[in-house]
């Protein structure tokens, strides 16, 4: 397969492939969680699981002083990688074209400098990330092969995008196919892992304050 079939493949029937996976296995997950997840209580409500569930919802958005001390140094680059993922993966021209072929419209993007900036320091966060994971003591006997799973695929779009938009190493075609390829397989991974979490994180934290709002608890 010459490097002009591969990228053929990857922006067409691997994509095509990817995405049927990913959009299936997310409903899928969701579904479990709102259907299947949470059994009936039949309890008397002492409180409104809506205005806690709300709360909760925001509170737990930002760390208290203790959980920051703790580990600030993981807080402080998860919230940087997850900005510049953001930025890059949304506000980059390339990316926007792309969503625009698909969805029908598209939006202004940020001037490359800026972009190339926010992926630089996604990148040095995301290192950052995982040395401290590894060399934490606790945090290194808590993580497992899905942790290093869902740092990899994260991590490979990232800088294969970097490396593609600068042209390093190899042909334009070779390098755009790479990282199509590397989407493609955290596409895949996503509705399988921890990284659903990016659909869940809400909803679970809504739970958890709905839940001490129905018994009149404080969340």
């Amino acid at each position: 397969m010459t490097e002009i079939e591969l990228l053929s493949w990857a922006r067409g029937p691997g994509l095509q492939i990817a995405t049927v996976i990913f959009v299936a296995g997310v409903v899928i997950r969701i579904f479990e969680i709102l259907v299947l997840g949470r059994k009936a209580n039949l309890a008397e409500a002492k409180g409104s699981e809506m205005s806690s569930g709300l709360r909760t919802t925001m509170s737990r958005t930002i760390p208290d002083r203790t959980t920051f001390k703790r580990s600030s140094v993981t807080i402080v680059s998860g919230y940087i990688f997850h900005i510049g993922l953001f930025v890059v993966c949304f506000l980059s021209a390339p990316h926007i074209l792309f969503l625009k072929d698909i969805i029908g419209f598209g939006w202004p993007s940020l001037p490359t400098p800026v972009i190339d900036a926010f992926a630089v320091v996604t990148i040095i966060a995301m290192i950052a990330t995982l040395v401290n994971r590894l060399t934490n003591k606790v945090m290194r006997y808590l993580t497992n092969f899905e942790d290093l799973l869902t740092w990899v695929v994260t991590f490979l779009p990232v800088i294969t995008g970097y490396i593609a938009f600068h042209r390093i190493g190899f042909t334009a075609p070779s390098l755009l196919a790479i990282h199509i390829l590397s989407v493609e397989l955290l596409l895949i991974v996503f509705p399988f892992t921890k990284l659903m979490h990016a659909f869940t994180l809400f909803i679970a934290r809504w739970y958890n304050g709905a839940i001490s709002g129905y018994k009149g608890v404080a969340s």
